[in-house]
């Protein structure tokens, strides 16, 4: 026997196949779009994911800080968010906080703490991806000893980094390799680099230098 062909329900003119007003329309509508497989199920996060990248040594001093956005216009309101960033960070076990309306990610190491700044609703896995590439890339760099005066003694080198991670709030780069092969830092197992030697040199001739002055 053959089956009788589905036809559709018919509704009254202008009405929606769910009855109701535009509230139903919308509700129909946005069941749909959940149910499309080809549109995301969460909202795009913005191009400027960073708002701020900043390094704290133990006692909660700043180091290295980069602001890409007036959230924080002046050095003082940084500097006040970082005390607070810290007081709220630096003796939990938690790599995540959130402080201000803002989401913070976070990683400590010896003397040092990293910190990555997004607003509320950015992505925190990318926020992440941010932090450890920081960190890979400044352990590569710093010879694995990533502590506090090995990263003053290489602060330009630093700024360089975070440079090529992130530009105006943008990040440009998450590969630790590609950011060291980009500011011109060997990835090998060599002692030293080509810019280490240059730095060992000179501090060499500082010292024959004050030595002759003696």
């Amino acid at each position: 026997m053959q089956r009788p062909e589905a036809r559709p329900r018919q509704h009254p003119e202008g009405a929606a196949p769910g009855g109701g007003g535009g509230g139903d329309r919308t509700a129909a509508a946005a069941a749909a779009g959940a149910m499309d497989p080809t549109r995301p199920l969460f909202q795009e996060p913005s191009l400027y994911t960073v708002k701020a990248i900043f390094i704290l040594d133990n006692d909660g001093q700043r180091l290295l800080a980069k602001y890409y956005d007036d959230t924080f216009p002046s050095t003082k309101e940084q500097k006040t968010f970082e005390r607070s960033v810290f007081n709220k960070t630096h003796k939990t076990d938690s790599e995540i906080a959130f402080l201000e309306g803002l989401t913070i990610v976070y990683k400590s190491s010896i003397d040092l703490f990293f910190y990555v700044v997004g607003s509320s609703q950015e992505n925190e896995l990318m926020l992440v991806a941010v932090l450890t590439c920081l960190f890979d890339s400044l352990n590569h760099m710093l010879r694995k000893n990533v502590e506090k005066r090995s990263l003053l003694d290489n602060l330009d080198g630093v700024f360089l980094v975070v440079d090529e991670i992130v530009d105006g709030g943008v990040i440009l780069e998450s590969d630790p390799q590609q950011v060291i092969q980009k500011v011109n830092f060997r990835v090998d197992d060599s002692p030293l680099s080509e810019q280490s030697v240059a730095q060992v040199l000179q501090s060499a001739k500082e010292q024959i230098k004050w030595s002759l002055l003696k």
